[in-house]
């Protein structure tokens, strides 16, 4: 029995702007929508933005890493469009950095050579 990632949901109390802002930097595509979800496809994954009144406190338990061909100007171009900038980290000569999006999710950004 095979199981496939087909879709990753996100709580938000805003599905339309955050979906929006992750399809902007993913380059995804918003293919369905109600005042309710925002469904975003990224090639062979879909995000599924729904909304709740109150999204659940604290850190996120798991996060997306992100690979950029130049994760400076990657970074640069996210806060620019509302992201926030959490720290960046350095371990065993590997870097990335941690932002947050609009919503307050972490996740991480690195460079394809590890840089």
């Amino acid at each position: 029995m095979a199981i496939t990632l087909d879709t990753v949901t996100i709580d938000t109390t805003d599905p339309k702007s955050l979906a929006e802002w992750w399809a902007r930097h993913l380059d995804g595509e918003v293919t369905a929508h109600s005042d309710d979800f925002v469904q975003v496809a990224l090639g062979g994954l879909t995000l599924f933005f729904v909304a709740v009144p109150d999204p659940t406190p604290g850190k996120n338990k798991f996060h997306f890493d992100l690979t950029a061909t130049d994760r400076e100007a990657a970074k640069t171009k996210m806060e620019d469009d509302g992201a926030t900038f959490i720290r960046e980290q350095t371990q065993d000569g590997f870097t990335w950095t941690t932002l947050a999006d609009p919503d307050g999710n972490l996740f991480d950004l690195t460079q394809a050579d590890g840089k």
